[in-house]
C-alpha cells in the first residue's frame, strides 16, 4: 500500500482536522461549564446556544477543508502505465472464436517484437516483427515462410498516451481501469498493480494476459528468421496472420493507418 498516495494523505489530514476540532469542542465545553457560575456567561440557555453555534461553525470548516483536500484526488482521470521497454507475456488469444496461446516478446530497445502463436489443435506460427515494418511469418515444422511489409512499425511503449478513459470495469476477476483509443484498442489495466490484464483490438482479437515479466529479454539467436525466408519462393500456405500487436494492412482506411503510424514513431 502506497501511503504517499493523495487519497491516503487526504484521509490522514481529515482525521487530523476532526481530532483538532474535537479538542477545541472539549475545551469550549470546559469553559462553558466554568462560566456558568460567573456573571459573564449570562444564563444557561444563552451559553448553550453559543456553544452550539461554535459546533456548527467548526463543522462547516471541516467540510470545507475536506472538499479542498479531496479535489486534487479527482482532478484528472487515471493515466495508463507505459509498457516496459522489454518484457515477456504469455497470452490467451481469442480471435472471433479462434483460440491460441501466444508467447509475446516485446523488445523496443532493439526495435523488434516476437509472437510465438500456438493455435488450438493446430500449427505453431512464428511471427517476427521489426520496427522497420518488416515481418516474417514462418512455420518451423512445415519450413514455410511469408514476408510481409507493414506501413508502420511496432507500437511504442506509450502508445496509449491521450487515450480516452472509460472507467473502472471488472474483467477476468480483476478490477481494471479501462481506456479506448480511436476505436483501435480497448485496454484493461489492473487498478492495484498497473499491470496489463487484457486488450481488445478493433479486429475482434482479444488478448488476455496470463503472465507478465518486465525486463525479460529473448536471446539474440532466436531473433534470426530461417534461411528459407529469404528466398523468392518464401510463402506460408493456408495460415492467417494474427499478431498480438496487429497493425493495419494496405487495404485498411488511410486515416487509421496515419493514426497508427503515430503510435509507432
Amino acid at each position: 500500500m502506497d501511503h504517499t498516495h493523495p487519497r491516503y494523505q487526504f484521509i490522514a489530514l481529515t482525521l487530523l482536522s476532526v481530532s483538532l476540532a474535537y479538542q477545541r469542542h472539549s475545551s469550549c465545553m470546559q469553559k462553558y461549564y466554568k462560566r456558568q457560575a460567573s456573571h459573564a456567561c449570562a444564563d444557561r440557555v444563552g451559553g448553550r446556544k453559543k456553544f452550539e453555534a461554535m459546533k456548527v461553525e467548526d463543522l462547516a470548516r471541516i467540510c470545507l477543508a475536506c472538499l479542498i483536500l479531496a479535489s486534487p484526488c479527482r482532478a484528472g482521470d487515471p493515466v495508463p502505465k507505459p509498457w516496459p521497454l522489454q518484457f515477456h507475456a504469455q497470452l490467451y488469444q481469442d480471435t472471433n472464436g479462434k483460440q491460441s496461446i501466444v508467447d509475446l516478446w516485446y523488445d523496443w530497445v532493439n526495435g523488434r517484437n516476437y509472437n510465438i502463436i500456438q493455435k488450438q489443435l493446430g500449427q505453431k506460427l512464428w511471427d517476427l516483427e521489426w520496427n522497420n515494418g518488416t515481418s516474417f511469418y514462418f512455420d518451423l515444422e512445415a519450413k514455410t515462410c511469408k514476408l510481409i511489409t507493414f506501413p508502420v512499425g511496432l507500437l511504442r511503449p506509450n502508445f496509449l498516451e491521450d487515450a480516452h478513459y472509460v472507467g473502472i470495469r471488472t474483467l477476468d476477476s480483476f478490477t481494471c481501469n479501462v481506456w479506448e483509443k480511436a476505436d483501435f484498442i480497448t485496454y484493461y489495466e489492473d487498478v492495484e498493480t498497473q499491470r496489463p490484464v487484457a486488450w481488445l483490438f478493433y479486429t475482434g482479437m482479444f488478448e488476455h494476459v496470463i503472465t507478465f515479466e518486465e525486463g525479460a529479454v529473448l536471446s539474440d539467436p532466436y531473433w534470426q528468421a530461417p534461411e528459407y525466408c529469404f528466398t523468392n519462393e518464401a510463402e506460408l500456405q493456408g495460415a492467417s496472420v494474427e499478431s498480438s500487436l496487429k497493425l493495419p494492412s494496405k487495404r485498411q482506411q488511410e486515416p487509421l493507418r496515419r493514426w497508427l503510424k503515430g503510435l509507432s514513431s
